[in-house]
């Protein structure tokens, strides 16, 4: 039934993909796979294979696959997306020979994939997991883990109708789980292989703090002023952060806006919806950009470098039901944080609020107390970020433990 209902989506898919694009990159990028693979791997071929679902899980990887880069120079990486955000904006990764995006996990895929891959040792991410391609490394005695593991008591694996996806956890030779919640979810089903490494994310995060973070257009946007970085906002967030920069009386506090969506029409609304003086990242060329208060970067890749500017940050997602930003990578930082409510799947969010890190705001009167207290009282703002950076430097390690089981 399982193999079935993935024929049926596939067929789905390609009647849906002429009607979205992201869909259509995904369709059209998979029907590449085999051939870009034949073209890059050869039976002699050494490999290891790394796989996310999307970028948020390659974030999460990258400290191990960075690491394992060094320790096999001379095997091939495979690197493969399940989705198109994550595929479109790393597919040149540099530490892997070959991106790709993953097959459905039909029988005869999984089969020409690994046929092709061949893999000495595959790394799946968090929680994405995809039973015949797991299955068929099981019988080819193939060596796989699971990195970043969180699970919820509501997953198929956990129920009674999930025996093939709980079946397919039990292919890992280990898996290495964010949390203790997740190990012992594991140990009730009978899987004992886990250990709790933490978040692999900690550790990605704290590398940030260790490049150059320096963008002279942000340093002159910025000047003397205080600065506040809105990260990855959606328009339900854009909707009460533009009503309180509107009707803020201090003109000196700056705002850059990183919208989630760079699309255009929606820049140039936001643009038009702000009363002071706002500018966008493609026009500050010949600007005496410092002249402005708000910032809008309608580019991506900028956003980890930025929250080196921020005196408070601000992240999207979470007041609607989008799915909240990364808030690891402004609070390693040491600045404050603001976000919305909807942030129940996010545990890193409530213990930075449990931490008095982060505040969390469901309406207009909330945001603008929030924004208001960090703005005017330094003392408490310092307090929020320095908790912030303590809770990611306590956190880290992960990756040491993963690559110590890795390298016995």
């Amino acid at each position: 039934m399982y193999s079935f209902g993935i024929y049926i989506s596939s067929f789905i898919l390609k009647i849906i993909a002429l009607f979205n694009t992201k869909i259509k990159q995904g369709v059209t990028g998979r029907e590449q796979t085999f051939k870009t693979l034949k073209e890059s791997i050869t039976i002699k071929d050494k490999t290891l294979w790394f796989h996310c679902a999307s970028l948020g899980e390659y974030e999460q990887g990258l400290p191990v696959f960075t690491e394992l880069r060094q320790d096999y120079p001379n095997h091939k990486i495979v690197l493969s997306f399940f989705s198109p955000s994550g595929y479109e904006i790393r597919k040149n990764a540099p530490f892997a020979d070959t991106v790709v995006y993953l097959p459905l996990d039909t029988k005869t895929n999984a089969k020409r994939f690994l046929d092709l891959v061949h893999p000495e040792l595959t790394i799946f991410v968090k929680y994405e997991i995809w039973p015949n391609l797991l299955k068929e490394l099981k019988e080819r005695q193939f060596k796989a883990i699971l990195i970043s593991a969180s699970f919820r008591e509501s997953q198929s694996f956990f129920k009674w109708y999930g025996k093939l996806a709980k079946s397919a956890l039990f292919v890992f030779e280990h898996i290495f789980t964010q949390n203790e919640q997740s190990k012992l979810l594991l140990e009730k089903i009978g899987y004992k292989n886990a250990s709790v490494s933490g978040d692999t994310r900690f550790d990605r995060v704290c590398n940030q703090l260790l490049q150059n973070n320096t963008l002279e257009f942000i340093s002159e946007f910025k000047g003397d002023n205080l600065c506040v970085v809105i990260g990855s906002s959606w328009p339900e967030d854009e909707k009460l952060i533009v009503k309180y920069i509107n009707t803020l009386a201090n003109k000196t506090t700056k705002f850059i806006i990183a919208p989630h969506n760079i699309k255009q029409n929606q820049i140039e609304s936001l643009k038009r919806s702000i009363a002071t003086s706002c500018l966008l990242f493609s026009e500050k060329e010949n600007k005496q950009i410092s002249e402005f208060q708000v910032l809008i970067l309608n580019t991506i890749g900028l956003l980890t470098k930025v929250y080196n500017y921020a005196d408070i940050a601000y992240l999207g997602g979470a007041i609607g039901t989008t799915g909240l930003h990364n808030t690891l990578e402004a609070a390693v930082f040491g600045v404050p944080i603001i976000i919305g409510s909807n942030h129940k799947k996010f545990p890193e969010a409530q213990a930075m609020i449990d931490h008095k890190g982060m505040v969390s705001i469901s309406n207009q009167k909330e945001l603008n107390y929030a924004f208001d207290l960090f703005i005017t009282n330094k003392v408490i703002r310092a307090e929020y970020g320095l908790n912030n950076y303590n809770y990611i430097k306590k956190n880290k390690g992960a990756v040491i433990q993963i690559l110590k089981f890795l390298r016995n």
